[in-house]
This record gives structure tokens, C-alpha cells and sequence, in this order.
């Protein structure tokens, strides 16, 4: 299973695009759709790392996402459908997968991926360096809401 079109543009929509380097909100060096590093080599981001093209920017959104793709499969004990599984994947490109492998989200979904209550599981990650964040607070809305659309 591969993300579909409602599950990258969810994620495009809040990551947004950055051409140059930014600290996001906890100070991380980060370009493009929210990248802090760069493939095949994981080399951080930094701050004075040349522009990206927007072309670049898609190739290598495209090309990370097989790994968060990959790592939602393998987390997996049930079967899901396109929305449920861009709304893990979505979740997973912000958390990272060890996040995801240790939450109660994915006990919940694992047991029953139809169960209602997922929907707070998911609105539980809304913080970063300990702070809610109002973007985060929308994200996790809105990956629930597809998960269950």
C-alpha cells in the first residue's frame, strides 16, 4: 500500500512549502515539506543549505514518504483501508515511527481499526517541546477525520 492523494495533500497542506532552510516550532533546521534531513544519506538539515526546487521538493517528499510508508506496514496487525492508512502515515511523517510503535493509537487500531475511540488517540499528540500547538491541534483533527472518512 502506497499513500494516496488525499493522504499526501493533507500532509503537504500543514507542512507547507519552504524553499530555504527554517527552524520549525521546537528549532530543528527544516526545508521543503518539512524535511530535517536529506536521502539517501540522512544528512541533517542546516541552516545554510542551498535552496531546493519545488521539483526537488516533490522527488524527495515522494521518496522519504516510502520509508514512513514502509514503517506504518510493518507496525500494522490489521488490515486497513486508503484513508485510514494516509491518516497513520500522515501522523507517522510527524511523530516518526517509534512515536506511533509505542501509542495507544496503535494499540487501539490494531485491535479493532473501527473502534470510535481512536479519534481521541489521535487528538492526544498535540504538543512539541512540551507545548499544544494550535497547527497540531488541526493536523490531528484532520488525520482523524480522514482516518474515519
Amino acid at each position: 500500500m502506497k499513500i494516496g492523494q488525499k493522504g499526501l495533500q493533507l500532509i503537504k497542506d500543514f507542512e507547507g512549502w519552504y524553499s530555504t532552510p527554517y527552524r520549525d516550532p521546537i528549532g530543528i533546521a527544516t526545508i521543503g515539506y518539512g524535511f530535517t534531513y536529506y536521502l539517501p544519506n540522512r544528512r541533517k538539515v542546516k541552516m545554510d543549505d542551498p535552496p531546493l526546487t519545488r521539483i526537488e521538493g516533490e522527488a524527495m517528499l515522494l521518496e522519504i514518504l516510502s520509508n514512513y510508508e514502509n514503517d506504518v506496514k510493518r507496525l500494522l496487525m490489521k488490515k486497513l483501508n486508503q484513508n485510514q492508512f494516509d491518516a497513520l502515515v500522515s501522523f507517522t511523517y510527524n511523530l516518526g515511527a517509534t512515536n506511533l510503535g509505542r501509542s495507544t493509537l496503535l494499540k487501539k487500531i490494531n485491535t479493532n481499526p473501527e473502534d470510535t475511540r481512536i479519534v481521541e488517540e489521535f487528538l492526544k499528540w498535540n504538543k512539541a517541546g512540551g507545548k499544544i500547538l494550535p497547527g497540531l491541534i488541526r493536523r490531528r483533527q484532520a488525520e482523524s477525520d480522514l482516518y474515519f472518512s
